[in-house]
């Protein structure tokens, strides 16, 4: 770009600049230097190519969505938790609100997330462990005790049984009497990344997608503000991709959900902005840094010139970020401190929306709650006390950082390339869906996770404490436990509501949402209907899993 596009480029940041609301705060340097809220090309410059850096606020976005960057709103530090019963749960929110957290994100276990009860077998000993056991509506209602739903933005981590799990949340809200077109927040949903990396689906695609569809059409028009898809790499990234592979599968889940959107002939620039993404922040700094400055422009690209959105808001790509729980070691584990401290140091860099931080023990169990202040204390030390918050994308310019942002980019399109391909229709679903059925992304993943572990082996990648600078004086870190008997006092609670409850309009209400299930109709009213008459997770899933089925994935050797 000559001259005369920086210096225009600079006049509009500038007056958006101007425009735009900013917090009372000191943006000075610790010594007291003023600092400008962006940096760029100095006056005379000519950068080629410099349109795909650009300013902050103005396509494509590498450079952020805000003209102000963190001056006009920090990230939303956002701490994931659950454990135990709701009760237990509830009690570490209200720790993490009062400490200065910003939002809650929920963690379930592990029979919630696969749409069982407490009291089904298959839940033996995993009930409450890692993440809190919710059966019903009720303990939606005990989660969120004393916190107001309608005043607080709530992420839920949960896909296979996302819908029916987000009607409890509704209900729960009802029952506050909070306005629902009021509340905000996000879910993941996505069942995309279940069958590619974290293997935690309860039907075949193709029902998954179309609840996923109807849960889209409902938010866009009942919960506007709530985002119904939170796009995930983080799970991607955590089963072995690399850096490059969790940027291109995770953003072409994203255009499948667009892709599927559009299908229902709904308007992209309406839903779009309801889709946000979810990554990992793993150690590499200076890669994380540029994956996620890729990530925003790819999307604005293909939203654009692939979808035809032309509304701001449908071009950004707004994520949430959590440092990197397979870079934990049960080796040295203070260590981990570290780790999660340069990780969360490289998504403030790359312009995170909201942030969780890992505690140091996670690699063994639950964090406690003084590791959980731990987590949430390396945020706050990021955000108060180091700076990062005075510059629009610091890093802008960096020839390391820019040629990285470019190959990570130029290798994510090969992979957009080769995933149509494999659909043969020209479309991204389609070659999702191809490439699930074949296990070609069980199987990219695995040889590179392959990859990397040979490279430990040798020694020629370093983990300090595992395979390096092993000798230790660190002693043994106490441990969260969850008790038996947190299982058994869930069984029994669950036991008492279904003596309770009116079970004939429980049998009612799940056979209608079965006979929805056969039709076109939106599922999601009819499966409130069912919360509302305090219809467990299981019984909704079972009866959906009688109707359409379960799914194995194909063995890939």
């Amino acid at each position: 770009m000559d001259e005369s596009g920086i210096a225009a480029g600079r006049a509009r940041w500038q007056a958006r600049y101007d425009a735009a609301v900013r917090r009372d705060a000191d943006f000075t340097t610790l010594s007291g230097l003023p600092v400008d809220p962006v940096y760029g090309p100095p006056e005379g410059a000519e950068v080629p190519g410099f349109e795909r850096i650009g300013w902050p606020g103005e396509y494509p976005y590498t450079r952020g969505l805000y003209p102000t960057g963190y001056r006009g709103r920090t990230w939303t530090i956002r701490q994931f938790a659950g454990f135990g019963n709701a009760r237990q749960t509830n009690e570490r929110y209200k720790l993490i609100l009062g400490a200065g957290g910003g939002g809650l994100s929920v963690a379930f276990d592990m029979p919630t997330l696969m749409g069982r009860d407490s009291d089904d077998p298959k839940a033996l000993g995993e009930v409450g462990h890692c993440g809190v056991a919710v059966d019903s509506a009720r303990d939606m209602e005990i989660l969120f005790d004393g916190i107001d739903l309608a005043g607080v933005t709530t992420s839920m981590t949960i896909s296979g049984p996302a819908v029916p799990v987000f009607c409890m949340y509704l209900v729960a809200a009802e029952r506050q009497g909070a306005d629902l077109a009021k509340l905000d927040g996000t879910l993941q949903t996505d069942i995309f990344k279940e069958y590619i990396a974290q293997k935690e689906w309860l039907f075949p695609p193709e029902p998954h997608l179309r609840l996923i569809g109807d849960l889209m059409e409902y938010c866009a028009r009942e919960i506007p503000r709530y985002k119904p898809l939170s796009v995930s790499g983080y799970h991607i990234r955590e089963a072995g991709s690399t850096a490059a592979q969790e940027l291109a599968y995770t953003l072409a889940d994203g255009f499948g959900y667009v892709e599927l959107g559009l299908s229902r002939g709904m308007d992209v620039n309406t839903f779009a902005p309801g889709l946000s993404f979810f990554f990992d922040a793993h150690v590499d700094f200076f890669e994380e840094i540029a994956k996620f400055r890729a990530a925003r422009r790819i999307w604005a690209r293909w939203m654009r010139d692939e979808y035809g959105a032309t509304s701001e808001k449908a071009l950004w790509l707004k994520f949430h970020t959590q440092t990197a729980g397979v870079s934990l070691t049960a080796q040295q584990p203070v260590n981990n401190v570290v780790r999660t401290a340069v990780e969360a140091l490289a998504a403030v860099l790359g312009g995170t929306n909201s942030l969780h931080t890992n505690a140091l023990d996670e690699t063994l169990a639950l964090p406690t709650d003084e590791t959980a202040e731990i987590a949430l204390r390396t945020q706050q030390v990021l955000m108060e006390e180091t700076g990062v918050t005075n510059v629009a994308d610091p890093l802008g310019g960096s020839w390391y950082v820019e040629a990285l942002t470019d190959r990570l980019e130029a290798e994510a399109e090969q992979v957009f390339a080769r995933i149509r391909d494999l659909g043969g229709d020209g479309t991204i679903t389609s070659g999702i869906l191809r490439g699930i059925e074949d296990g070609w992304f069980t199987a990219e993943i695995a040889e590179s996770a392959f990859v990397y572990q040979q490279a430990l082996e040798r020694g020629t990648k370093k983990i300090v404490g595992v395979n390096a600078h092993t000798a230790t004086v660190t002693r043994d870190l106490s441990i969260l436990r969850i008790s038996h008997e947190v299982e058994l006092a869930q069984r029994d609670a669950l036991a008492a509501r279904r003596a309770q409850r009116d079970q004939a309009a429980v049998d009612a209400s799940l056979k209608r949402m079965v006979e929805v299930a056969r039709t076109r109709e939106n599922l999601v009213p009819s499966m409130l209907d069912a919360v509302r008459a305090e219809a467990t997770l299981g019984e909704i899933c079972d009866a959906l899993r009688a109707e359409w089925g379960d799914y194995r994935e194909p063995a890939r050797f």
